[in-house]
C-alpha cells in the first residue's frame, strides 16, 4: 500500500508540473495528432490535462477502490478524448475531455465496486453515483423526514421509481458475502447462505401437473388444426407455430395472393381454431384468438 501511495504521489507531482496549453498551442497539437498521427502531440495534450484526471478520480475515492486504478482509468478516458477531439469546433479540449474521463472512471467503478453487477442504464448509473449525495443534501434540509419520504424525493430528482432507490440503497449499504459462508449463529456445521436461497424450480407436483396439462393442450391443438384446409394450415404454421414467423408479404408471394387476402385467411383460420378449442373445453370460450 505504501508503494502505491508513493507511486500516486509521483504521478500527481509530474502531472501538476506539466505546463498548461494556450488555446492556439492546444489546437495546433490537436491538428498535428488528427492529421499526421503525431504521437508526441497527443501525449503533450494528455499530460497537460492530467490535473483534470486527478480531480475527477478524487471524487470517486469513497467507493473504496485503489486510487491508482482510478487514475489509470481516467487516463484511458483522456486518451480516448484526445483520439476523438475535433479542434475545428473551437471548443477547449478540457470541456470535451471531462465527459470521457468521467465515463471511463464510472464504468470502472461499476465493474469493480461489487461482484454483483448492477444496472447499466443511464438512470441506474445516475442513481448509483448520486444517491448518497442527494440523501445527505435532503437530510440537511429536513432531518425529520422518513426513509420513504427521502426515497420519494430522490426518485423524483433522478426520474426513477422509489423501488429502484430502495434497492440501490440496500445494495450500497451491504457488503458482498460469499454464498459458502455460514449464517451467523449457525455453528461450524450450520447452514450456509447458499442453503437459504429459494429455488426457482417448480415443485414436483407442479411439474407433473404442467406436464399433464401440456400434453392435454397439445392434443386439443392437434385436433383443432385438422379443421383447417391446406392453405390455412400453411398460413397458421408460418405465422403462429414457428420461432421466426413469415410476413404477410412473404406468404402472399408464396401463395400467389395479396397480403390482405393472407390476413383474411389467417383470421378465418384462427376463428376455426377458437371454435374447435371451445368445443374441446369450455375454458377456451373466454379467451381471445
Amino acid at each position: 500500500m505504501a508503494t502505491d501511495s508513493a507511486a500516486d504521489r509521483r504521478m500527481i507531482k509530474i502531472a501538476m508540473s506539466a505546463p498548461y496549453l494556450e488555446r492556439q498551442e492546444e489546437q495546433a497539437l490537436a491538428f498535428a495528432w488528427r492529421n499526421n498521427h503525431d504521437q508526441e502531440a497527443r501525449n503533450r495534450i494528455a499530460m497537460a490535462h492530467m490535473r483534470l484526471v486527478i480531480a475527477l478520480a478524487s471524487r470517486f475515492r469513497n467507493f473504496g477502490l485503489p486510487f491508482n486504478d482510478l487514475l489509470q482509468e481516467g487516463y484511458i478516458g483522456l486518451l480516448e478524448a484526445a483520439a476523438r477531439f475535433e479542434p475545428e469546433r473551437e471548443v477547449r479540449f478540457s470541456t470535451y475531455a471531462i465527459w470521457w474521463i468521467r465515463a471511463s472512471i464510472q464504468d470502472y467503478v461499476l465493474r469493480n465496486w461489487s461482484i454483483v453487477r448492477g444496472g447499466t442504464s443511464s438512470a441506474q448509473k445516475a442513481l448509483f453515483f448520486n444517491l448518497r449525495r442527494l440523501r445527505a443534501r435532503i437530510a440537511r434540509g429536513d432531518s425529520q423526514l422518513t426513509s420513504e419520504s427521502v426515497y420519494l424525493q430522490i426518485a423524483n430528482a433522478l426520474k426513477v421509481s422509489t423501488a429502484d432507490v430502495r434497492n440501490m440503497d440496500a445494495r450500497l449499504a451491504a457488503a458482498d458475502v460469499s454464498l459458502q459462508a455460514p449464517v451467523a449463529g449457525g455453528g461450524e456445521t450450520g447452514t450456509s447462505h447458499i442453503d437459504l436461497l429459494a429455488s426457482e424450480a417448480p415443485l414436483p407436483d407442479e411439474e407433473v401437473t404442467e406436464m399433464i396439462d401440456g400434453e392435454r393442450r397439445r392434443e386439443w391443438l392437434r385436433r383443432a388444426l385438422t379443421r383447417l384446409n391446406e392453405r390455412e394450415m400453411k398460413i397458421i404454421r408460418a405465422r403462429r407455430l414457428t420461432d421466426s414467423s413469415s410476413t404477410l408479404e412473404e406468404l402472399g408471394a408464396d401463395l400467389g395472393i395479396s397480403k390482405e387476402r393472407v390476413r383474411q385467411l389467417e383470421n378465418r383460420a384462427l376463428e376455426k381454431l377458437r371454435a374447435a378449442l371451445c368445443e374441446a373445453t369450455p375454458a377456451f370460450a373466454d379467451l381471445g384468438t
